[in-house]
């Protein structure tokens, strides 16, 4: 029996992304153990509250305080010789990064990082990420050095990991088809009586939340028929997250009907009949993946992560990133087609099963960490 531990930045996504994963872990005959700023109380209220054993961790999600990291770091190996995991799973950005040196300082004998999206850090061009990367950059290639695995959730960020020198020739890079998605969970849906198009995520500018609130307004002068929802949050914790008055005055002029944060997404979903996501990077977007599952058309970006899940043509189209007209454009010829929403629902559902089925995808990652059930 292994005992295994995984990192991450934000608890909920313990819970909302992993639980599929963490049982597979458990049927494996593995001990599993988790840690995030806050799991215990958020475990504790989940359905993994009789399978794990949680533990809090002091991160600062999207600060850039040197003394603050150094102290996460501190505090990431403290908690590996504590825990004394046999393998360990870091994921997103800063426990890649911090949770994985610790747990090679500790001498964790089995180490596999995961990159769910390189965001902000990688693939802004700002003077502060450019100055944020030189810093980082030694940190994160003496951190993945030496893991067994490292990784991806898409073949453009391995390729920029491997291009800035992060990896090891001989590193071993792995890439997996997301997180996967339940297909239990999210079942295909008929098509609305109206046409819809819907965003879901935390309202931060890396989305692509402005474009589609301008796409909205565009498509609705033309076609004041088809609705535009937001559903999701402003991520106050985020510096690039939108303004609430930003929010309140597409609401008041027409162009947007707001949801707000759901715990499930499924009714949404079912009464959309276009699911768009303009970001401009991603892993493997959980929110594509759901919207394949329940049989809907897709307008995403010709970005990473994100052009995983559109087939060109046949299950959605993929625009430019930053163009609100290309959105408009790519809605309208869905809505001014007959049929086409459905036939292209009908090939995001076939492109689900094929590829993204959970079950499918965590036996790949038992494969990676060589987890597979104890005989």
């Amino acid at each position: 029996m292994a005992r295994v531990l995984l990192v991450a930045s934000y608890a909920p996504s313990l819970v909302n992304f992993r639980a599929p994963l963490i049982g597979a872990l458990r049927d494996a005959g593995h001990d599993v153990h988790v840690a995030a700023p806050d799991a215990k109380a958020v475990i504790a209220a989940s359905s993994l509250a009789s399978i794990v054993t949680a533990h809090e961790t002091a991160l600062d999600r999207a600060g850039g305080n040197p003394l603050a990291d150094l102290a996460s770091i501190a505090g990431y190996h403290a908690l590996m010789r504590r825990v004394a995991p046999s393998h360990v799973l870091p994921y997103t950005i800063k426990p890649v990064i911090y949770a994985t040196l610790a747990a090679r300082l500790a001498g964790v004998p089995h180490r596999f990082p995961m990159l769910t999206g390189l965001g902000y850090l990688f693939e802004s061009d700002s003077p502060r990420a450019l100055w944020m990367r030189r810093v980082i950059a030694p940190v994160m290639r003496a951190a993945l050095r030496g893991a067994d695995a490292v990784i991806f959730q898409n073949p453009d960020d391995r390729e920029t990991i491997r291009r800035a020198g992060l990896l090891a020739q001989d590193a071993r890079a792995k890439v997996v088809d997301g997180s996967g998605i339940d297909l239990d969970h999210f079942t295909p849906q008929p098509q609305p009586s109206s046409p819809a198009v819907l965003f879901v995520g935390r309202l931060v500018a890396a989305k692509g939340v402005a474009e589609f609130a301008a796409a909205a307004r565009i498509v609705r002068a033309r076609r004041p028929d088809v609705a535009f929802r937001i559903a999701g949050w402003i991520d106050a914790a985020n510096p690039s997250a939108i303004a609430q008055a930003d929010l309140d005055r597409w609401v008041a002029d027409g162009d947007i009907e707001y949801l707000g944060r759901l715990d499930d997404v499924r009714p949404a979903l079912a009464a959309a009949s276009i699911f768009c996501l303009p970001s401009l990077y991603e892993g493997t977007p959980r929110t594509g993946l759901e919207a394949l599952a329940t049989g809907r058309a897709i307008v995403t970006t010709d970005a990473p992560g994100c052009r995983e899940i559109v087939r060109e043509g046949s299950n959605g189209h993929l625009v430019p990133v930053r163009s609100a007209q290309a959105i408009a454009d790519a809605a309208l010829s869905i809505v001014d087609t007959p049929g086409r929403a459905a036939a292209m629902g009908e090939a995001s559902l076939a492109y689900a099963r094929e590829r993204y089925d959970v079950r499918r995808v965590n036996a790949e990652m038992l494969r990676i960490m060589r987890l597979e059930a104890i005989r």
